[in-house]
C-alpha cells in the first residue's frame, strides 16, 4: 500500500501524527501516561489529550483485550484436522487432568494431616494444662 492509496497517512507525517501513531503502537497505557504526565506538567495539555482520547474513542476501542486471549485458549479445543494429533492432544489433555486431581488430593491429604496435627498438639496442651491443674489444685 502507498501513501497515495491511504488518505489517513500523510506523504510526510508531521510530529503530532508520529507521536499519537508512537502512542498507538504502546496501547493505552501510554495514552494514559501521557495524559497523567500532561495533566502534571501543564494541566491544560493534559485535558486537550482526555478530550482527545474521548473523542477519537481511543479510550473505549479494544477494551476487552482478555477476549482476544480467551479466544485463542478456546482454538485450542478445536480438532486441528489430523487424527494423530488430535489424538496425543486428548490423551496429554487427559493425562494433565488426571494429575491435576491427584495433585488436589494429595493437598487435601497434606492439609488434614496437618490438621490433625494441630489438633493432636492443642488437645496435648489441653490435657498437659488439666494434669497441671488438678496437681496444683490438689496441693493447694
Amino acid at each position: 500500500m502507498t501513501a497515495l492509496s491511504d488518505p489517513a497517512v500523510p506523504s510526510n507525517p508531521g510530529w503530532l501524527h508520529r507521536i499519537e501513531a508512537w502512542l498507538d503502537d504502546k496501547g493505552k497505557g501510554a495514552w494514559i501516561a501521557a495524559m497523567v504526565l500532561g495533566f502534571i506538567f501543564f494541566w491544560p495539555v493534559g485535558l486537550a489529550l482526555l478530550a482527545y482520547l474521548i473523542w477519537s474513542k481511543r479510550m473505549f476501542s479494544k477494551s476487552c483485550s482478555r477476549r482476544k486471549s480467551w479466544n485463542s485458549h478456546m482454538s485450542a479445543m478445536k480438532p486441528s484436522g489430523n487424527s494423530a494429533f488430535d489424538a496425543y492432544k486428548s490423551d496429554t489433555l487427559a493425562r494433565l487432568e488426571r494429575e491435576q486431581k491427584e495433585f488436589e488430593a494429595f493437598l487435601r491429604r497434606l492439609r488434614e494431616a496437618k490438621d490433625k496435627a494441630e489438633f493432636d498438639q492443642f488437645m496435648d496442651e489441653r490435657a498437659r494444662e488439666n494434669r497441671d491443674d488438678a496437681k496444683t489444685g490438689a496441693t493447694a
